[in-house]
């Protein structure tokens, strides 16, 4: 019986073990590629188009700062403010709008806030493991909108090889605080690119 438990003891730390290590590797010798933003310009002649995209820069960096929001609750293992965040966000989601944007990008954009509002909503009624399912298709969204709206801040996306395969996710730090596993495993992950 000692046996059993021993070499069920040895296992579970072998296995932790490769789990920590596997993570650690994915940050060695690993660059981090600049990605140029595909940003919609409109004539800069005509004030009042100048006006129509600062007020789309606003709510697409209102959209943002939700989702950065409900990222660091994530990251905090805060369900409740979490849900609270997915409401928030949603809210900012549906009050984007893509008229001022060409008919190929506003039929993306639009693709991309409907799939977007729908996960932050999702968000908004589950526990912390559905809330960070949805958290990565959520990001694969935000991370879309942001390739065609541009973004007025440099951002980070992340790279955590252990959640599901591989996942990604937006921060605005360089440094790495994994929304998937939060306290669990918050410093796993890799910077794969920044973006602007």
């Amino acid at each position: 019986m000692k046996t059993v438990k021993r070499t069920i003891g040895i296992m579970a730390l072998a296995a932790t073990m490769v789990l920590t290590v596997s993570c650690k590797d994915g940050n060695k010798n690993e660059s981090t590629a600049p990605m140029s933003s595909e940003m919609h310009q409109e004539s800069m002649d005509d004030k009042k188009d100048m006006a129509m995209n600062d007020n789309q820069d606003a709510k697409a960096e209102a959209i943002l700062k939700d989702y950065f929001n409900l990222k660091d609750a994530l990251v905090g293992d805060d369900n409740g403010k979490a849900k609270e965040l997915g409401n928030t966000l949603a809210q900012s989601l549906k009050s984007f709008d893509a008229s001022n944007y060409s008919d190929n990008e506003k039929s993306e954009l639009n693709d991309i806030i409907e799939d977007a509002t729908e996960h932050a909503e999702h968000i908004s009624e589950s526990d912390i493991k559905h809330q960070r399912e949805h958290f990565k298709i959520l990001s694969k969204d935000v991370t879309d909108m942001v390739a065609i709206t541009g973004t007025q801040v440099k951002l980070y996306e992340q790279y955590c090889p252990m959640y599901d395969g591989g996942t990604a996710w937006l921060s605005k730090e360089e440094n790495v605080l994994n929304p998937y596993y939060g306290s669990s495993m918050l410093r796993c992950g890799k910077v794969q690119r920044e973006i602007n």
